[in-house]
């Protein structure tokens, strides 16, 4: 048996600098159309030239022949002129409060004073995408972020919102409540509870941020997805680190999962009697709601056992060591 997935998007994707970066792009860029590129690096993305700088470099690595990387930039004040020149070349603007996660040390401090460049967004079509976290009880940072994500709802209704990887029930029920924010769901957040990061030994591995939740919060992610959510799409939020990173005190957060995606994901979409859903939440949502035409490209996956490598050089990969039923046709 064989899938044909049409033109897949990853809504959501680190892909680094330097070395590591042409070490994983090839791995997204074999499987999908295009990509959200996220822009907190060392030194953030925060202008046009930075992030032209950027996709030329990621346009660069191997395999990127039909690969599109979907810009964004670090949410900071822009001016109306700023953003007028850059939205031809970004798919949104990315905002991370301070310090809540890898490299968002220059994110927001206060959201209250950020109306004007919200503004400017709504009234330019300029999508905001944000990490919604607290600095609260680490279970709790998500659910805690939703009055903010209610309160940009409420006041700019022509503002698209992405709600980036969420993790939890709460979330879920808060995109019935309003039609301009859209979710990303990763593929580890639809597998993965806490109890697989710490329940036993400690997998560094399966740390990242936000983390794994409750077991009714996997289940309200999986019936969200499984039921074909119109406002939720595929994202990533693939984030490597070398092993030196990984399996060491102060383990950086971040889940390598872009080499085993597309047949992962048609593994779980088989086992949960959806695969005619798979589509959708690859590509078909996401194209209604940012309004893109992808590059055109088909994948096709068959069913064919295929085992991910417990490495890829120094990386560890999402799910290293399993057979899966799935594998991409060269």
């Amino acid at each position: 048996m064989r899938i044909i997935l049409h033109s897949p998007l990853d809504m959501h994707l680190h892909l680094r600098q330097g070395e590591m970066m042409q070490a994983v792009t090839p791995f997204s860029a074999g499987q999908f159309a295009g990509a959200v590129i996220m822009p907190n690096l060392v030194s953030p993305v925060d202008s046009l030239e930075k992030a032209a700088v950027y996709k030329k470099e990621i346009l660069q690595c191997g395999n990127t022949e039909n690969f599109r990387p979907y810009m964004t930039l670090f949410f900071k004040q822009y001016s109306r002129q700023e953003l007028i020149e850059a939205r031809d070349s970004i798919i949104g603007i990315k905002l991370y409060p301070a310090g809540i996660t890898t490299q968002s040390e220059k994110g927001v401090t206060d959201f209250s004073a950020i109306n004007s460049t919200l503004g400017y967004m709504e009234e330019l079509g300029i999508p905001l995408l944000i990490h919604g976290e607290t600095a609260g009880f680490v279970m709790d940072r998500e659910k805690e972020f939703l009055p903010i994500y209610r309160q940009f709802a409420e006041d700019f209704p022509n503002l698209h919102i992405i709600m980036e990887h969420i993790t939890t029930a709460d979330a879920v029920q808060l995109l019935d409540r309003y039609a301009n924010i859209s979710a990303t769901v990763t593929l580890h957040h639809l597998m993965i509870t806490l109890d697989d990061v710490i329940g036993g030994q400690l997998e560094p591995d399966l740390f990242c941020k936000p983390i794994a939740k409750t077991p009714k919060d996997l289940a309200a992610l999986q019936d969200a997805v499984f039921s074909g959510h119109p406002q939720i799409m595929f994202g990533s939020d693939s984030a490597p680190h070398p092993r030196h990173k990984k399996e060491c005190c102060g383990c950086a957060a971040g889940i390598f999962s872009a080499p085993v995606i597309l047949p992962l994901l048609a593994e779980l979409f088989e086992d949960a009697g959806k695969l005619n859903l798979l589509q959708g939440f690859i590509s078909d949502i996401a194209c209604t709601r940012y309004a893109l035409q992808p590059l055109e490209k088909n994948i096709t996956l068959e069913q064919k056992p295929w085992k991910i490598p417990e490495l890829y050089n120094d990386l560890k990969p999402f799910g290293a060591g399993r057979v899966l039923r799935w594998s991409q046709l060269q």
